[in-house]
């Protein structure tokens, strides 16, 4: 049994390293695309040009205007003479975010009266027309303070103190996510292709009157795929440390052994898709259409809380859900040993099932 595991296990890896461009396309691509996602999938707002309409001539208005156009997130105000030109521009998607300042904004300022200005956001980009939105009512109420004599804010109601991530860096978020992300997809590709690969060329049917069991076949389909996905996660996890400066406060033990079972319970579900698929381009098909629900549902994007009540419970299969909270945990605090095996037994319990259907669909296929 060792030796017929050690043959298959070596007859895997060789047929993606010996090629050096397929060498090349598990670790190239994933390194490439971590370094334009972590730069282009960006949760800040800059460079947001606003169109103003100022019917006001006072004081008010212009210390408005002045930091505005001095806020770090503006990259240029662009004036306008009518109502009808502002909503112009927003339908054009020419700006953002648009100012109109009433002609009474000074008086009403200079009188201790409340001194409000309308502020338009595009609908059609939610979420960057929200946070520009904050950012530009930030700027309006402070300013409001400065001009009535109040101060620069009015008294805040709570200290507000960001635990983690201070400065709130998008990218130690994004970072250690998106190395998992791309850790998934190659290890569902390489396991996807592997029996599918086999059918293609004809040497499925040596399996079928080989000694092999079809515990054995799983399991020299999975060695490689694992070892594959641990050596890019780690790869990947080093630059995120070293190259985008991402801190790392967790136990290195802890998040090797989660990369593991999460590696396997993707590994799995590869297996799963590669065993029904007869043709590479369908296991590639099945790859996507599992991978891209998983992704959506895992909490990368949107919070698992915020969803239907159906697709929380559903959440909880995907691998990706759990690792997520590990990664993020081991990197941006000190996870506890019981928060991380907390979220580590479903990993272990996906991986069990997938791999056990993966058993007996194989078992299936060789009789």
């Amino acid at each position: 049994m060792n030796t017929r595991l050690k043959a298959q296990i070596v007859k895997e890896l060789l047929s993606f390293l010996r090629d050096p461009k397929s060498r090349f396309m598990l670790i190239g691509p994933p390194l490439m695309q971590l370094l334009i996602f972590s730069f282009a999938a960006t949760l800040e707002v800059q460079n947001v040009d606003v169109a103003v309409f100022n019917e006001d001539n006072g004081r008010g208005s212009y210390e408005l205007l002045s930091q505005v156009g001095a806020a770090s997130f503006v990259d240029e105000i662009i004036p306008v003479t009518s109502t009808a030109h502002l909503a112009e521009l927003v339908n054009r998607r020419k700006v953002l975010v648009a100012l109109h300042i009433p002609a009474d904004f000074s008086r009403n300022i200079a009188a201790g009266r409340p001194a409000r200005a309308q502020v338009l956001a595009d609908g059609r980009r939610g979420n960057s027309g929200q946070i520009a939105l904050s950012y530009l009512s930030s700027v309006i109420t402070r300013v409001g303070g400065e001009a009535s004599g109040t101060g620069s804010d009015p008294a805040p109601l709570a200290a507000v103190r960001n635990w983690f991530n201070p400065n709130l860096t998008y990218m130690w978020f994004i970072v250690p996510a998106l190395g998992a992300i791309l850790t998934m997809l190659i290890a569902l590709l390489v396991t996807a292709l592997s029996i599918a690969r086999e059918r293609e060329l004809g040497t499925f049917d040596q399996l079928l009157v080989s000694p092999a069991t079809p515990l054995e076949i799983v399991i020299g389909k999975m060695v490689p795929a694992l070892i594959i996905g641990v050596v890019l996660a780690t790869v990947m996890a080093a630059a995120g440390i070293l190259l985008f400066r991402v801190p790392f406060s967790g136990s290195y033990p802890l998040l090797f052994l989660s990369l593991i079972v999460f590696i396997l319970s993707v590994v799995g579900v590869g297996l799963v898709i590669s065993s029904i698929c007869q043709t590479q381009q369908q296991a590639i098909l099945g790859v996507f259409a599992v991978a891209v629900p998983t992704i959506l549902i895992s909490g990368f994007a949107t919070p698992v809380e915020n969803m239907p009540l159906a697709l929380q419970y559903l959440a909880q299969a995907s691998p990706l859900k759990h690792y997520l909270i590990i990664v993020h945990g081991s990197f941006l605090k000190a996870l506890p040993a019981s928060e991380v095996f907390a979220n580590l037994w479903p990993l272990a319990v996906i991986a069990a099932v997938t791999l056990s259907a993966a058993v007996v669909i194989v078992r299936r296929r060789l009789q």
